[in-house]
């Protein structure tokens, strides 16, 4: 059997080139299986790897089928069983941590734009890069030096 992405299948619908389709169930899941007018078959394939695309709910696969065109096909659930279904995270669980990383997110940009800011409004004199390097580099002198003394 043959493997189709969603846009082939959408091409293969809209020229007409799809004589059947049917929503497999398979194990906790389900699968579209597609016939093409030249006589091939193939299952619906994720895009970005030959893997077939699984739908735990066939009202999802519905949708799909009917957003490309295809509002008639077959349904076999011989070979669903719903004990094998994968749990899915809860949709409200994945809103609620994408809420609090961008909050997070906002509070750090938040306190970045006022440090950088402060910066900005400090009316002391600039310090010269090759200054603070000079500086840095002799305070690590320093730390490496307290540090092999206490070894």
């Amino acid at each position: 059997m043959r493997s189709m992405t969603l846009e082939q299948l959408r091409t293969a619908s809209e020229t007409g080139g799809v004589s059947s389709v049917t929503l497999k169930g398979q194990g906790g899941a389900f699968l579209v299986q597609i016939n093409t007018r030249s006589g091939v078959a193939a299952i619906l394939t994720k895009a970005r790897n030959s893997e077939p695309r699984r739908f735990g709910n066939p009202a999802a696969a519905l949708n799909v089928l009917r957003e490309v065109g295809i509002t008639i096909g077959q349904f076999d659930a011989s070979e669903w069983n719903p004990d094998e279904r994968e749990p899915v995270a809860r949709s409200s669980d994945n809103r609620a941590k994408a809420l609090h990383k961008a909050h997070e997110a906002a509070a750090y940009n938040e306190w970045l734009a006022a440090e950088i800011q402060e910066a900005i409004d400090d009316p002391r004199p600039g310090i010269p890069h090759d200054e603070v390097m000079a500086r840095m580099d002799a305070r690590i002198v320093r730390h490496k030096a307290a540090g092999a003394k206490r070894a």
